[in-house]
């Protein structure tokens, strides 16, 4: 594994575990960052904490990636999933609901870096793969 598909994957693994756990257990300090009152709604905040635990369950998924090579392509393929979904979502508000911001517009901004990032880290790897493979067939 390169030294960019590790860092690439170290960057979105840590960025979704640790949104996601904020969101998980602090969701007002999070959400406050934003400018936004969460309350104390209990159905509000399970709404949030739910896919808050979902982002961090992902993010240790693609965070595995670094420490196990074998999961290192499918680790790039949920982190390219997750950061550019998230920023489809912010394109669609925008069009729909107006613009939301600078605050946000930077979030779109590092979502599509760091889905670009997991993009180039999973090309990387079946370029690898490819190359390892075909070292394999003219060994044997």
């Amino acid at each position: 594994m390169s030294v960019f598909q590790k860092l690439s994957l170290g960057a979105a693994g840590l960025t979704a575990l640790g949104i996601g756990l904020a969101i998980t257990f602090a969701p007002h300090g999070f959400y406050a960052g934003y400018g936004l009152t969460v309350g104390t709604d209990p159905v509000l905040l399970s709404e949030l904490r739910a896919p808050g635990a979902n982002l961090a369950a992902l993010g240790a998924l693609i965070l595995a990636g670094v420490a196990r090579p074998g999961l290192a392509r499918m680790s790039a393929a949920v982190g390219a999933l997750v950061f550019l979904a998230f920023a489809f979502g912010r394109g669609v508000s925008i069009a729909l609901d107006g613009w939301p911001g600078e605050q946000i517009l930077a979030a779109l901004v590092i979502e599509l870096a760091i889905g670009a990032l997991c993009l180039g880290a999973l090309r990387s790897s079946r370029t690898t793969t490819q190359q390892a493979s075909a070292a394999t067939v003219q060994a044997g």
